[in-house]
């Protein structure tokens, strides 16, 4: 599942031109770069759900989180919710949109404290009108800390991280139509790209199997993380064939397997089947941006 991970950051500094190299940084970073700054490290947060699925019954919905503090240090945190969306790149906030989740929604406790160890529960309860209209509503629960991490040197930085899970709520009959509309090589990032289109009025969380060919020669075989495509949404899919700095070679290929969603005893399947030309100038844009 995709993680929502933001640091929120406050800066104090003696060199501009330090700061400018700095400041780009930092607002990239995400959940997996934290480690190399150990003092972020100190509360090490951990969510179950990242992702909640409700069918609203009666108008009413709800729903748990778990958050667990796998930490050396106490942790103090904020609740709040957001709309949001996803485009062909990924999550997008928002302030709203028409499958807001929020004015719906209610949510307790707040504000938490958890010790190292210590799991607490966030409980969530969506209430609908009788006039809502059919459709899905979503928002996304960030959980941010209220103390700020400093780091020292000839700058100070002050970072709130904040992780968030997302919430979808049906309201009536919906579901999802997922297609897989194009597979093309990308010379810029040495990538396959898979564009999926969901004409559904429900999101839909595929994940991607996939092999590719050389005429018998299997090139690579791979298999994503699941990607959200959000109801009337499309949504990238990157497959790296060319991982360590492998070279790409010019011709034909075929691309084929499965975007697999659902229950993970009897999931849902949709197979693909393409076939992709690398063109000589294409290879050679690609293997110039090998180090």
């Amino acid at each position: 599942m995709e993680i929502i991970t933001n640091i929120c950051l406050s800066l104090q500094y003696s060199m501009q031109k330090t700061v400018q190299k700095l400041l780009p940084l930092l607002t990239t970073l995400a959940l997996s770069s934290i480690p190399f700054l150990p003092e972020i490290a100190q509360a090490q947060i951990r969510y179950s759900p990242l992702i909640i699925e409700a069918n609203a019954q009666q108008g009413q919905a709800r729903g748990i989180i778990e958050v667990t503090n796998g930490g050396k240090q106490p942790f103090r945190g904020r609740i709040y919710a957001e709309a949001f969306t996803y485009n062909r790149n990924g999550f997008v906030p928002e302030k709203s949109n028409p499958q807001d989740l929020t004015p719906f929604l209610t949510f307790s406790p707040r504000e938490l404290v958890i010790e190292p160890g210590q799991t607490r529960r966030i409980r969530l309860v969506s209430q609908f009108l009788p006039s809502t209209p059919t459709g899905e509503y979503r928002a996304v629960i960030f959980t941010e800390g209220l103390e700020e991490v400093q780091t020292q040197g000839q700058y100070t930085v002050g970072i709130k991280p904040r992780f968030g899970i997302t919430m979808y709520v049906r309201q009536g009959n919906v579901s999802p139509n997922l297609t897989i509309q194009s597979a093309s090589f990308n010379p810029q990032t040495k990538k396959i790209t898979l564009l999926l289109n969901n004409k559904g009025t429900a999101s839909i969380f595929p994940n991607t199997i996939w092999t590719l060919k050389q005429g018998t020669n299997t090139v690579a075989t791979g298999e994503s993380k699941d990607y959200t495509v959000i109801a009337g949404g499309e949504r990238d899919v990157a497959l790296d064939f060319a991982e360590n700095g492998k070279k790409v070679v010019a011709g034909e290929y075929e691309l084929t397997g499965n975007l697999v969603w659902g229950d993970r005893e009897k999931p849902q399947k949709l197979p693909f089947n393409f076939r992709i030309k690398i063109s000589p100038e294409a290879a050679n844009t690609a293997n110039a941006k090998t180090p």
